[in-house]
């Protein structure tokens, strides 16, 4: 019956071995892993297939048992360098890739002296003083105890290694790592049994149970991609990610992380492994997680193959993390959810800073424009104020005249109409200075708002040059260049949106023209602002000579922040006029350059009648 039965676990470890082989020729990847891993099916293969001779003719020929010792010598070669490639495959996965030199052969010099032993035994009985198929009943020879330690020792150390990649990969309660402990203890066992006699197991036991081993290496290969997943070796890369990761199986419950996770939350492997996430997110304390709408993402995930995107930020460590959760496949096997999570506290903290940055340039560009303004309210105030005071003095003098010739009967009635006229004339002089001063402080007040206030009115050509005209004076006058306006459309023509934006883009290219020609030293030139409709669109045009833009700014312009003023300039200028008319206006800002020449802008808006 026991015959029977080892005969059968035999036939069904050779078709077991056959099928794993064959299976094995379709990974088409000729890796280091695969190689190691048919060898040692073949070994295992060759030692069932001396087993299956040696029990089927031993039960035909009576006189067989004689010659068993052969059968074994020869089952010795699969026997004897099983236990080394089991240990190479460990070593392969500790390290990822082993280049074969010479120190490796020294592995195979017990091995392949058992098995000239084993083979010319009838001479020395160094191996077998006496031999029976039970292990039990056999007397050894002194080098047969050195072949067993030197098994023992690569088998223990090859196993240690598969289960340690095993347990770090997946942990050890996986569904692939229990596969490795079943592969790894069944062997141990039965060849410990077989060997001290504790149970009497015949010596077909052994390779049936390495045959089981393998089978079950071979399923953790097949079903769960072992060969695919990544050693030990590699797995030094993905603790150093700066990028957090966790695995968790179908019931949440954390199988795999890398140590920059556990660096992040400053967290045990001991403690984290084998556990709920839920569990240790409750533990941790203040995350503050919406554990409902992290317990339906990740039930979609399961039933999904898109990447579920979420941002937290974890009060309890002070950071900010972008977390992106996929579920992990293996030919339509759910292996599990890997979630990464991306630390962007830094980023935010940067984002934030530039945003304050660019507040503060903005601030300063506008502060900048606010003090060129006080400097134009200065200079176009001044002159209608001296008037005024001149106009108040003539109408003193006035005054004075037409109280003393009241009563004097040498002044006449004409006199007294033309003492009324003069007046007359004087007012209408204050009351034209007046209208001025007036337009000026509404022109500066429309600059001085808040760069936020986007009120949009409806406002005429004529004012718009009007504003300009008032706002620029001082600049022109200063820097002695002519300011040319040729409107050829009707100045009457009315636009909606707001003028203050609108007459601050414009100004900023005329003042960007002054300073280009004020740094080549020149005065007395022209500056032409030209208004016209071409197709749908209104066109500003803002011409200079002042030699053309230089070719390291033409390609940043109104993409970057960029300035040809050094120190005195920040860039907003431009950058922040192109904005302004793409976001307020719809329209567009382009220029046309030429080296030596001049530079025009010209900012469009769309216009219907």
């Amino acid at each position: 019956m026991q015959e029977s039965l080892i005969f059968l676990l035999l036939i069904i470890s050779f078709i077991t071995l056959i099928f794993i082989l064959r299976l094995l020729k379709k990974y088409k990847k000729d890796s280091q892993i695969k190689k190691i891993f048919t060898i040692m099916i073949s070994l295992a293969l060759w030692w069932v297939i001396l087993e299956l001779l040696q029990i089927t003719l031993y039960n035909i020929f009576d006189n067989l048992s004689y010659y068993s010792i052969y059968f074994e010598a020869f089952a010795t070669i699969g026997k004897s360098l099983l236990p080394v490639f089991i240990f190479l495959l460990g070593l392969v996965f500790i390290k990822t890739k082993i280049k074969f030199s010479k120190k490796y052969i020294l592995l195979f010099i017990i091995p392949v002296l058992t098995i000239v032993l084993t083979l010319t035994n009838e001479y020395h009985h160094l191996i077998y003083k006496s031999y029976s198929i039970y292990t039990y009943e056999s007397v050894f020879g002194p080098y047969a105890i050195i072949h067993q330690i030197y098994s023992y020792v690569m088998l223990g150390l090859g196993m240690i290694f598969l289960l340690y990649y095993s347990v770090k990969n997946s942990g050890f309660f996986s569904r692939q790592s229990l596969l490795i402990v079943a592969g790894t203890i069944l062997p141990l066992i039965v060849n410990i049994l077989e060997t001290y006699g504790i149970v009497k197991l015949p010596v077909y036991s052994t390779p049936i149970s390495f045959a089981f081993a393998v089978a079950f290496y071979a399923l953790s290969i097949l079903k769960f991609d072992f060969l695919k997943t990544i050693p030990i070796a590699l797995q030094k890369i993905v603790d150093r990610m700066s990028d957090a990761y966790i695995v968790i199986n179908e019931d949440n419950i954390i199988t795999d992380f890398n140590e920059t996770f556990l660096n992040i939350f400053n967290l045990d492997k001991f403690s984290i492994r084998n556990k709920s996430l839920f569990e240790i997110i409750k533990g941790y304390g203040n995350l503050k997680i919406d554990i409902n709408l992290l317990k339906k993402t990740l039930d979609d995930v399961k039933d999904s193959d898109k990447t579920m995107l979420l941002e937290e930020h974890f009060p309890a460590i002070h950071k900010d993390f972008h977390i992106e959760i996929n579920r992990i496949t293996s030919k339509g096997n759910f292996l599990g959810i890997l979630i990464l999570l991306k630390d962007i506290t830094q980023h935010n903290i940067d984002m934030q800073t530039i945003k304050d940055n660019q507040e503060m340039l903005i601030e300063k560009e506008r502060l900048a424009s606010l003090g060129q303004m006080i400097g134009g309210i200065a200079h176009n105030l001044k002159t209608p104020i001296m008037s005024i005071a001149g106009a108040t003095e003539g109408l003193s003098d006035l005054i004075h005249e037409y109280d003393t010739s009241v009563g004097d009967p040498e002044v006449t009635v004409e006199d007294h109409h033309e003492i009324a006229k003069d007046m007359n004339e004087w007012i209408e002089k204050i009351r034209t200075h007046l209208s001025y001063m007036s337009d000026v402080i509404t022109a500066i007040k429309g600059q001085a708002v808040n760069f936020s206030d986007q009120t949009s009115y409806s406002f005429s050509i004529k004012e718009l040059i009007n504003y300009v005209n008032i706002l620029m004076k001082h600049e022109l006058d200063n820097a002695l260049i002519n300011l040319n306006i040729q409107a050829d459309v009707d100045t009457s023509l009315s636009l909606n949106g707001n003028i203050n934006s609108l007459v601050q883009v414009i100004n900023n290219i005329i003042s960007n023209a002054i300073q280009a020609y004020q740094s080549k030293g020149k005065t007395n030139e022209n500056i032409n602002f030209n208004i016209y409709k071409e197709n749908s669109n209104l066109i500003f045009k803002i011409e200079d000579q002042a030699g053309g833009l230089p070719e390291d700014v033409q390609d940043k312009l109104f993409r970057e922040m960029v300035t040809t003023k050094g120190k005195n300039g920040t860039g907003l200028g431009l950058f922040m006029s192109y904005s302004n008319i793409k976001a307020h206006f719809n329209g567009n800002i382009s220029y046309t350059t030429a080296k030596g020449k001049g530079t025009a802008f010209l900012v469009e808006i769309p216009y219907s009648e």
